[in-house]
């Protein structure tokens, strides 16, 4: 596997084994406040997205209104517990994704999903930019039903725009989360966690892409 294709989804049999024990993270998110593993709020959900770099993403949507809480991790693939030198060979089957739990009476899923939309290229398979590999591909993991058919009814709404645009096709990955990989989200490294607070000036190659969902 030395020769591997990072951008090439491997098989699970193919996966590296990972580790029981989970990442030490703190238990508060340094921006919010609010817990980064729960107890949520009665009547919060939790959506997974990912859109290339974990770092960029996180910050968009802890600075939306109405979500309660961020976290970055891996998710989508079959490795226990990987770290980020593991999840960046490509032999994790996950890809960098950021857990988003929110108030629904604040927030919905829709603006949510306008935010992921037109915060990233989800036309280019397994890349976002220079960032290469599965690592990086662009995935939407529901927790609700509801969730699902808004994801995928938002996909459908966001290709018309892009194609109105003379863009190519969306490759976004749309699952229930309990379907994505082993269904997963393991937590990254605790340096990961509210990295571009901690680094304002640190790498991001988030921003609008030229094309509104409205």
């Amino acid at each position: 596997m030395l020769g591997l294709d990072k951008t090439t989804m491997i098989t699970p049999d193919e996966a590296l084994t990972g580790r029981e024990a989970e990442m030490q993270i703190a238990d508060r998110h340094v921006v919010l406040g609010t817990p980064l593993k729960g107890p949520w709020p009665e009547g919060h959900e939790v959506l997974y997205v990912a859109m290339g770099c974990f770092w960029g993403a996180e910050r968009i949507f802890w600075q939306t209104p109405g979500v309660y809480s961020t976290a970055v991790g891996y998710m989508g693939g079959w490795t226990r517990n990987p770290n980020y030198q593991e999840t960046c060979t490509s032999l994790t089957g996950h890809t960098e994704t950021v857990q988003v739990v929110f108030d629904p009476s604040q927030v919905t899923v829709e603006e949510l999903l306008a935010a992921f939309w037109e915060n990233h290229d989800p036309t280019t398979p397994n890349r976002q930019g220079g960032d290469i590999g599965t690592q990086y591909r662009s995935a939407i993991f529901a927790t609700t039903d509801a969730q699902l058919e808004a994801a995928q009814a938002s996909l459908e709404r966001y290709q018309a725009r892009l194609k109105e645009q003379g863009f190519g096709a969306i490759t976004t990955q749309v699952a229930r989360a309990a379907e994505a990989g082993d269904g997963t989200f393991y937590y990254a490294e605790d340096y990961h966690q509210g990295y571009l607070h901690k680094n304002p000036d640190g790498y991001c190659n988030h921003g609008f892409c030229q094309v509104s969902y409205a």
